[in-house]
């Protein structure tokens, strides 16, 4: 078995390798960190980017331990137990309309002596302006390192993403989807460790695909009507997080640090009342990719 610290510091590294990505893309932006502590056991390390190309961007990393508090324990159909839990949460907010939002996660959870254990994650794309080329080449990554542990990875996690982004009151989904997978434990006939194996993958396919990504939106010119757009899409980003994202209200639970948890939020945002973009535009077009199953690949 795979210890807790050892998984504790591999996701370390790897907000070390990412953060060392992104400043290079970025062009000029140097991550800002802050290390904190948790009163009930353990703390995190957060670092937030405000660059040239990212406007607002957060790598966090962290490890806490302690009583499970009694609701998030009925929300898992656990008994009172002390947890551990270990990750890796990024979302980031670039300056162009033309650039995606991009957030990606992988974390680990297990009970007091590691009787029960799971990994969790994922990656998904939330672009201002769908691009069909770039939402395919942003799946076939992903497909790619699937792939390489199961082949049934990509297109059970891929719905699992179409079902789990969906902004049930708005009836879209948040953006192109991706992958989403959780409570992955010896019951999927994988061992913890390669279940391990499997979640670094995914964290290590993050920084290529989401610099690609910024790279080709560089040429795509824009005014201040996208930028209105981009501000209306981040709201729908805001609406997610806030009402059906279920790391935030764990992490909310568990009284984490609520600057590393909120994090996600951009740095503005925008609603309009009964907003309806007119038939034919590009926004138009965006709003009829956003349902579930697409198969972009």
């Amino acid at each position: 078995m795979v210890s807790k610290e050892k998984i504790a510091a591999r996701f370390r590294q790897l907000q070390d390798d990412i953060c060392q990505a992104l400043e290079q893309a970025d062009g000029g932006g140097i991550f800002i960190e802050d290390n904190w502590t948790r009163p009930e056991g353990g703390g995190g390390r957060s670092r937030v980017l405000e660059g040239n190309t990212i406007e607002k961007g957060g790598v966090m990393f962290s490890a806490v331990h302690g009583p499970l508090p009694e609701i998030t324990a009925k929300a898992m159909n656990l008994a009172p137990t002390d947890f551990f839990a270990t990750g890796v949460s990024i979302v980031l907010h670039p300056h162009s309309p033309m650039a995606p939002i991009i957030h990606m996660n992988v974390r680990y959870f297990e009970t007091s002596g590691g009787e029960r254990w799971w990994f969790g994650g994922g990656i998904d794309l939330t672009p201002h302006y769908v691009v069909p080329e770039d939402a395919r080449f942003f799946h076939e990554q992903l497909k790619n390192t699937c792939d390489k542990f199961a082949p049934h990875f990509y297109p059970e996690f891929k719905k699992h993403a179409d079902d789990y982004f969906f902004i049930r009151h708005r009836k879209e989904t948040r953006g192109i989807g991706g992958i989403f997978y959780d409570y992955l434990d010896d019951k999927t006939g994988f061992t913890q460790e390669q279940l391990f194996d499997f979640s670094i993958a995914v964290g290590e396919t993050f920084a290529p695909t989401y610099t690609e990504l910024l790279q080709r939106a560089v040429a795509r010119s824009f005014g201040e009507a996208e930028k209105r757009w981009q501000m209306l899409r981040r709201g729908r980003y805001v609406e997610f997080n806030l009402v059906w994202d279920r790391g935030t209200k764990f992490g909310l639970e568990t009284n984490g640090r609520k600057e590393s948890i909120l994090m996600s939020m951009p740095p503005t945002a925008q609603w309009a009342y009964n907003h309806q973009p007119e038939p034919g535009t590009a926004e138009a077009e965006t709003l009829g990719w956003l349902r579930k199953g697409v198969e972009w690949i």
